[in-house]
């Protein structure tokens, strides 16, 4: 799997591989430049970037430059079963791991993806061939103790589940399956995540 990162982190372009690590790309003054990260010894099988600014109310910052981040960092799944988030480090000049999201998969992560909201929370799913999509939720991306399990979806039946992602707006996902099917899944007021549709 390949992704591009949002604009204003620059041209950089992250590659997901079967060889257990990530390529960063980064093209700047006519040249690209390459990082190597091992990230999933048993392969990586997809990532996914934060969105521009990276923190929940970046949004309510733009009017205040002293107030605006610029944060490199992307979510990564692997057949070692973990969702793991990465951080540009400048003083090591690579990316770094932040932590291994906690309570995760029993079985190779298909799928991960990381909402583009900037609201007052900020999401990531990932979809596993355990049966299973799990979303994570922080208000605050960089504090690793502030990342916690929101729910874990299970009604899929048998399928091994390929593909999650979000609606521009970050408050639907879809789901797809070996099924054939795509479900839309969206959070209610009280939090939970609610079955919409199936398409």
């Amino acid at each position: 799997m390949v992704a591009w990162a949002p604009p204003d982190l620059g041209c950089l372009l992250a590659c997901a591989s079967s060889d257990g690590q990530v390529s960063v790309l980064d093209f700047a003054n006519n040249t690209w430049s390459h990082t190597l990260i091992s990230a999933h010894g048993m392969g990586v099988n997809a990532v996914s970037w934060s969105p521009s600014g990276g923190l929940p109310g970046a949004i309510a910052r733009k009017a205040d430059p002293s107030q605006q981040t610029t944060n490199r960092r992307f979510v990564t799944g692997g057949s070692d079963n973990e969702v793991k988030i990465w951080e540009w480090n400048q003083q090591q000049n690579t990316y770094t791991q932040m932590l291994s999201l906690p309570e995760g998969h029993s079985d190779w992560v298909r799928d991960v993806a990381w909402s583009p909201t900037l609201l007052s929370k900020t999401y990531i799913a990932s979809a596993s061939q355990d049966k299973t999509v799990k979303i994570w939720t922080s208000t605050n991306p960089t504090d690793i103790n502030s990342w916690q399990l929101a729910t874990t979806l299970k009604d899929f039946g048998d399928a091994v589940l390929w593909r999650v992602s979000w609606s521009l707006s970050g408050n639907v996902l879809a789901v797809s399956g070996s099924d054939g099917k795509v479900t839309l899944w969206k959070e209610n007021l009280k939090g939970c995540i609610l079955y919409v549709m199936e398409l």
